[in-house]
């Protein structure tokens, strides 16, 4: 999808739907103002007879507007203006896609830029307008024998009133469409079901993206053979019950000056389908822990996003990847398994299996003395106790690092909250057999897990992000959401605006 953008007067828009936003009680912005002038006062009469109450996501379809260049119109109810914020914002957006993309036009024309949301710039708005877009004309119909139509949509212009704020609203533009496509990509591994979607596929898939990223990216591939010689023992214990073989898939994007330069790694679990293992899950939803491999799915979506925004920063992401079966090679629980680090731990729950991979992957990491270090993961249920669906967990040992992901979270508006890692919960780890167990119990499930990584991050920055609230929904609306690919992403360019400020000093 493209997002051209141009200082048009949506009066004389040639397009074949223009999308106008509308605040309640006949409050409008200047371009439905500009139209309502130029149409008879057709807005302004479908207000005031209550034909259009403009409330927050509602829209309506106008097939002909007198004195438009514009075959048809749409209407996108904002509700109150004194109330509208970025929740409200991308609610409205995301209603006027969703109905832009039942239509069957392939190119629209928007004044949602228009929307004044209180500390957001042009730059913002586009970026959301963009992934918005990508996000709700999204299909999976991979698997369907008659799928329905895709929608058409294939461009989005954005109309804004200054010239002068063109420049940062293409900008946003680009940002928003190279977060949206990663999401999407995102989306689609983590609702392949788990008889494609094995860690043979994902290697396969890093290595694709690898290829189509013309040299950006580069990618090795870890099979359990070298596991083994490597001594990764708690991730290989997850994939023994298993015909699938475990991978640790390293992808590695270089776009800082330096190739020294200490890179930003990103871990994601790839647990392709976890059936708890021996600690066998209850059968009711388990055909939803095909979606236990959304960290990884995020990580691979996030260095698609990267590798085409190209930012100067080197960003390394790691997958382990695994299967969790009972079978009868199976880890069983009380077993002990030895981890990359040379720690022991007591297997007491094999559904606890995320942890398992993720504890020798970060050690791994440390071979390539990073600036920082996030995990992402479905972790534990607690986190969905805790949080529900609309924010991540967020645990780390360096609280400057936390505050930039929050940080990074507001901007993309993919939201974490921040969750202590105290000492006091370390205890729950104890275990009589080994160096530690890989549960706590169930109190502070979601910190405990937290603890247990952070066992195996003592040698660098660390964060963990908690996904199994946000990683996918349930329900009719079932399937995977492609979070946290615009948290991760804001945090990397982030990073980069950050390095490229001390590197260019202070302003004088």
């Amino acid at each position: 999808m493209e997002f051209p953008v141009k200082t048009t007067n949506p009066v004389k828009a040639e397009t074949a739907c223009l999308v106008i936003p509308v605040f309640k009680d006949g409050d409008l912005l200047p371009a439905a103002e500009k139209l309502d002038n130029a149409s008879e006062r057709l807005i302004g009469q479908l207000v005031e007879r209550g034909d259009f109450t403009a409330e927050l996501g509602k829209v309506q379809l106008i097939s002909f507007a007198p004195g438009l260049n514009a075959d048809r119109l749409l209407l996108v109810g904002l509700g109150e203006r004194e109330k509208c914020n970025e929740a409200r914002y991308r609610k409205a957006l995301d209603a006027a896609f969703t109905a832009l993309a039942n239509l069957s036009v392939d190119e629209v024309a928007s004044a949602l830029g228009d929307v004044p949301v209180p500390d957001r710039g042009g730059q913002w708005k586009a970026r959301m307008i963009a992934e918005s877009a990508l996000r709700n004309v999204y299909r999976f119909t991979e698997f369907k024998s008659s799928p329905k139509p895709k929608p058409q949509l294939e461009q989005v212009t954005l109309l804004v009133s200054d010239g002068d704020d063109a420049n940062s609203a293409q900008e946003g533009a680009r940002v928003g469409k190279a977060v949206g496509e990663g999401i999407n990509y995102t989306r689609t591994l983590g609702n392949l079901p788990g008889n494609v979607c094995t860690p043979r596929y994902l290697a396969e898939q890093a290595r694709a993206l690898a290829d189509e990223s013309g040299g950006a990216v580069s990618v090795e591939i870890l099979e359990e053979e070298a596991l083994e010689e490597l001594g990764a023992g708690s991730l290989l214990s997850v994939a023994r019950g298993s015909e699938e073989p475990a991978r640790l898939i390293v992808m590695q994007y270089q776009g800082a000056d330096s190739p020294e330069e200490a890179p930003h790694v990103l871990v994601g679990k790839g647990i392709t389908f976890d059936s708890g293992g021996i600690s066998l899950k209850p059968g009711e939803g388990m055909d939803e822990m095909k979606f236990d491999m959304c960290g990884a799915a995020s990580v691979l979506g996030t260095l698609k996003t990267i590798a085409a925004l190209k930012p100067r920063l080197n960003v390394i992401g790691i997958v382990a990847a695994a299967e969790n079966m009972p079978d009868g090679r199976a880890t069983k629980p009380g077993d002990i398994v030895k981890t990359l680090k040379g720690l022991s731990v007591e297997v007491l729950n094999t559904d606890a299996e995320g942890r398992l991979v993720l504890c020798d992957a970060l050690t791994y990491t440390e071979r390539f003395k990073p600036a920082s270090v996030v995990d992402i993961a479905t972790l534990t249920g607690a986190a969905i106790i805790a949080l529900g669906h609309h924010a991540t967990g967020l645990l780390s040992n360096d609280d400057d690092l936390a505050l930039d992901l929050l940080d990074a979270g507001q901007t993309a508006w993919d939201r974490a909250w921040h969750l202590p890692l105290w000492d006091e919960y370390q205890e729950q780890l104890d275990s009589n057999f080994a160096d530690l167990a890989n549960i706590g119990g169930r109190p502070a499930g979601t910190i405990t897990a937290a603890c247990f990584l952070s066992r195996f991050t003592e040698e660098f920055r660390w964060a963990h992000l908690d996904i199994a609230g946000t990683a996918w929904q349930s329900g009719k609306q079932k399937g995977a959401t492609g979070r946290p690919v615009g948290l991760l992403t804001q945090y990397l360019l982030d990073r980069e605006a950050e390095a490229r400020s001390v590197e260019n000093g202070p302003e004088l």
